[in-house]
């Protein structure tokens, strides 16, 4: 059930919320600091971020829970070129979801923007949700240069860190994507039975696995040996369940962090922060249904060209790749599958304006 309102957001008034913010800082033992739904730290943003219009408020049906232990968790990047999609995400989870008042939003954001929090705020008064600061000094000199600048970004990298930016109390967390939207109750996602693997996500173990390594991983006589024992299949890290509990104790960062430093001294892959994720896990993941990642539509890394659903039920459409829906829709020249997305797009441009 949702409850309209209506409300004209501007930039003033954006700007009149910080005056009753207050400011909370949470240390990790990553120096993270953790921004509380209602603290900002003064640091203007880089560009001028777009206005969004205030989404409705979805509330509990009478069979949800109202106890610590009924909460889920959501973790995502917070970015001010992704804010768009962020948005639409959002919106799209809280709408499918049975229980909108349990969804408990964690955004990593690779510097303290107030307005990035701001904008959150205004647009889902209700959310309940905190900002971290991400370091990116934790993984700058770790990043080696890859096929698609968006992908050698240090947020890019951030989901690795998850377990150590999180509060101590959250014991499992849904990572996703800034492209995507959810079609289904994420509660079902939630609950997948993990079966004592620290990770689950849909698998693919029809793709060539071994595309995602080059000659120089290949050809090592130890580093080819990595996935013996195992029955490696790809997974997309855009959308993962993580028993963030069982990534502390196995020292999952630190496995990771590994293989990215030995890229940088050996070159054995062309992409960013999926090839050490498949490294250390693949082969040894939960599997989840496919209809949690609809993925690709976004098209290929390097054109982004147009591609059709893949046939079966939907839970969540992704558009991974190059192309991302609310550019190719201002564009006008989107894709077919761009305008199951336009649903969910609160950006007020000045055609909304105009309509009102």
């Amino acid at each position: 059930m949702a409850l309209w309102r209506a409300s004209s957001i501007h930039i003033a008034s954006l700007l009149g919320l910080l005056s009753c913010l207050i400011l909370h800082y949470t240390t990790t033992t990553t120096t993270v600091a953790a921004i509380r739904a209602r603290t900002i730290i003064h640091n203007p943003s880089p560009m001028e971020l777009p206005i969004f219009r205030e989404a409705p408020a979805f509330r509990n049906g009478d069979s949800c829970g109202s106890k610590e232990v009924d909460r889920i968790h959501i973790a995502m990047t917070l970015d001010a070129n992704y804010l768009r999609g962020t948005m639409a995400a959002v919106l799209s989870m809280l709408q499918h979801s049975t229980c909108p008042d349990n969804l408990s939003f964690h955004f990593l954001c690779a510097y303290s923007d107030a307005e990035l929090a701001s904008s959150i705020k205004s647009t889902f008064p209700y959310l309940n949700f905190t900002v971290y600061r991400f370091d990116s000094n934790l993984v700058r000199g770790k990043i080696s240069k890859s096929i698609r600048q968006a992908l050698d970004q240090p947020l890019n990298y951030a989901r690795i860190y998850l377990a150590d930016i999180l509060p101590a109390d959250v014991k499992r967390v849904i990572y996703l994507d800034s492209d995507l939207v959810v079609v289904d109750d994420v509660g079902k996602l939630w609950d997948v039975d993990m079966e004592d693997k620290v990770l689950g996500a849909p698998e693919y173990c029809h793709v060539n696995l071994t595309l995602y390594f080059n000659n120089a991983f290949w050809s090592d006589p130890i580093l080819s040996k990595t996935f013996q024992g195992r029955s490696p299949c790809y997974f997309n890290t855009g959308v993962m369940v993580v028993d963030v509990d069982k990534w502390r104790k196995g020292g999952y960062t630190k496995k990771v962090e590994e293989w990215m430093e030995l890229q940088k001294q050996k070159r054995i892959y062309h992409l960013g922060s999926l090839p050490p994720f498949l490294l250390v896990l693949a082969g040894n993941i939960k599997a989840v249904n496919h209809r949690w990642n609809q993925h690709g539509l976004g098209g290929d890394n390097f054109e982004g060209k147009c591609r059709n659903l893949h046939p079966g039920p939907i839970s969540l459409l992704h558009w991974s790749g190059k192309g991302k829906p609310w550019l190719r829709l201002d564009s006008r020249k989107p894709c077919v599958v761009d305008h199951l997305w336009a649903p969910y797009d609160l950006y007020r441009s000045s055609r909304h304006f105009l309509e009102e």
